[in-house]
C-alpha cells in the first residue's frame, strides 16, 4: 500500500508543459519532493495528509531564469534609458561599489520578486557571489550562482578603457572555485555554481582558455554574455580576427555547458556554431527590445539552438518575458507564425531553460517522477477572463503578480501572494536603503 500523498492540489488546470499539455480539473499528487499523480481529478488517486481544493487557479512548471543579476535592482528605473549595461556606463552605482551588506540586501530583493512572479530557479552572477548567494539562497528557491569573472579593470571600462590584468582574473577564478567547493550540491542540491565568464571582451583569450580548462574539469556550466554590443564585436574582431562566437569557439567554451545571453549580435555562421556545439541562448526579451536591440531568436530557433529566457536585470517576472519574446520574434517575422505562439515562449521559460542548466530530466515540465516545483496562478481576475485558452491567456495578459503560490521540492516557498521564509516588507526597506546609499556615492 503507498503511503500517504504529502500534498493534493486539486480542481485547477494544469499546464505540464508535456505533450498532453492541458489538464482540466488536475490532481496533482507530492510525495517525498515529487510529483507522484498527476491525471484528471476523476481518476482515483491516493490519500493525503494534506489537500488544496484550487478551482480558477492555474499550475505551471517552475520558470527557469536562466541569467540573472539580483544585485542590479539597485539601478531600476534608470538603466533602461541608458542605453547599455551599468557596468559600461558612467554615472551609476556599479557592483564594485556595494559592500557585501548592501549586496545582500539588493540581492534578496531581485530574488524574492523572481521568485513571488514564479521563479522556482535563478542563474544570479554578480560580484559578492559569496553574500549574495546565501542571501537567495535563505529563500529557498534553486540557485545556480557565481562571481562575475573577468580579468579586464572593470574600473576603468566605463571610461572607455580595457585594460587586461592576470591578478584580477586569477582572484574571481580562486573565488568560483572556492565557491564551487563550499556550495555546489549544498542544501539538498538546490545549489549549483556556475562558471560566469563575463563576457569575451572582459576576458582576454588567455584568460578564457583558462576558464573552459577548469570549467571542464569540474563539469561546471558557463554562463556568460555573448554579442551583447556592437563595442565588444568590434573589438574582438580587431584583437583576434573573429567573431564573439568564434573566438568562445576557438577558446574550448563553445559546448553543450555553455549558457549564451544575448546573442544579439551573431551572424549565420555564428549561429551554425552555436547549434553544432549544442550551446544554449539565453534570450533577454525586455532589456533588449527596451533599449532598440533585438536578437534573433527565429534564427536561432530554426537552426536547432536551444532557447532560454531570462530577465537579466530590473525586473524579475517571467511572465513578462515570454510575452515580449513572443512580440519581438513576430515583429521579425513580420507577422504570426506557427513557429511562435505561446506554447514555445513558455517552452523557453520552463523546458527550455531547464536544458540549459542541465536539469531537464528532473524539472521543467510537470510529470510523474519529475520534482515538485510548480507554480499557482490565481486566475479569477478580470484580466485573466475568460480563459477560454489558458495558455495564450498567461503569456498575452498574465503576470508575474498573479501568482498565488510557488513550491520548490514540493515545500511551499510562496503562499497567498508573499514568501514563506522571509519578511518582504523587511526585504524592502533593507534593499531600499542600499540603494539609496549606493546611489548617494556614486
Amino acid at each position: 500500500m503507498n503511503a500517504p500523498l504529502d500534498l493534493l492540489l486539486t480542481g485547477a488546470i494544469a499546464l505540464t508543459g508535456e505533450a498532453n499539455s492541458l489538464i482540466d480539473d488536475a490532481a496533482i499528487g507530492i510525495r517525498d519532493g515529487r510529483i507522484v499523480h498527476l491525471a484528471p481529478a476523476c481518476e482515483p488517486c491516493p490519500e493525503a495528509r494534506r489537500t488544496l481544493h484550487l478551482p480558477g487557479r492555474l499550475i505551471t512548471p517552475g520558470f527557469v531564469n536562466a541569467h540573472l543579476h539580483a544585485v542590479l535592482v539597485m539601478v531600476r528605473g534608470v538603466a533602461a534609458d541608458l542605453g547599455f549595461a551599468p557596468s559600461y556606463t558612467p554615472g551609476v552605482p556599479k557592483g564594485t561599489d556595494a559592500t557585501p551588506e548592501e549586496a545582500r540586501a539588493l540581492a534578496r530583493l531581485g530574488a524574492v520578486e523572481a521568485l513571488l512572479s514564479g521563479s522556482t530557479l535563478v542563474c544570479d552572477h554578480f560580484v559578492h557571489a559569496e553574500a549574495t548567494l546565501d542571501a537567495i539562497a535563505e529563500l529557498g528557491l534553486r540557485v545556480h550562482a557565481g562571481w562575475r569573472v573577468h580579468d579586464v579593470d572593470f574600473s576603468r571600462v566605463a571610461q572607455g578603457e580595457w585594460r587586461f590584468d592576470a591578478a584580477i582574473g586569477e582572484d574571481l577564478l580562486r573565488r568560483t572555485l572556492d565557491l564551487h567547493d563550499r556550495w555546489h550540491g549544498a542544501r539538498d542540491g538546490r545549489i549549483q555554481v556556475q562558471m560566469a565568464a563575463h563576457a569575451p571582451d572582459t576576458c582576454s583569450p588567455g584568460f578564457l582558455r583558462t576558464i573552459a580548462a577548469e570549467a571542464s574539469a569540474r563539469g561546471m556550466r558557463v554562463n556568460t554574455h555573448l554579442a551583447q554590443s556592437r563595442v565588444e564585436v568590434e573589438r574582438i574582431t580587431a584583437a583576434t580576427g573573429l567573431s564573439p562566437a568564434a573566438l568562445l569557439e576557438e577558446t574550448g567554451l563553445l559546448n553543450d555547458r555553455l549558457l549564451a545571453t544575448h546573442c544579439l549580435y551573431v551572424d549565420e555562421a555564428d549561429i551554425a556554431r552555436l547549434a553544432r556545439a549544442g550551446a544554449h541562448a539565453v534570450h533577454v526579451p525586455k532589456c533588449n527590445a527596451a533599449s532598440g536591440r533585438l536578437a534573433p531568436t527565429p534564427a536561432l530557433k530554426a537552426a536547432g539552438v536551444n532557447l532560454a529566457l531570462c530577465t537579466d536585470t530590473q525586473h524579475g517576472d517571467m511572465v513578462e518575458a515570454m510575452r515580449w519574446a513572443l512580440a519581438t520574434a513576430r515583429i521579425q517575422q513580420g507577422g504570426v507564425t506557427a513557429d511562435w505562439q505561446p506554447a514555445d515562449v513558455f517552452r523557453m521559460a520552463t523546458l527550455g531553460g531547464a536544458r540549459a542548466v542541465g536539469m531537464a530530466d528532473e524539472i521543467g515540465t510537470l510529470a510523474v517522477g519529475k520534482k515538485a516545483d510548480l507554480v499557482v496562478f490565481d486566475t479569477r481576475r478580470p484580466h485573466l477572463r475568460p480563459l477560454v485558452n489558458p495558455l495564450g491567456t498567461l503569456v498575452h495578459t498574465g503576470q508575474g503578480r498573479d501568482v498565488e503560490m510557488v513550491l520548490v521540492d514540493g515545500e511551499t516557498l510562496v503562499e497567498d501572494g508573499r514568501p514563506v521564509r522571509a519578511d518582504l516588507e523587511q526585504i524592502c526597506i533593507e534593499a531600499d536603503k542600499a540603494a539609496r546609499a549606493l546611489w548617494a556615492r556614486a
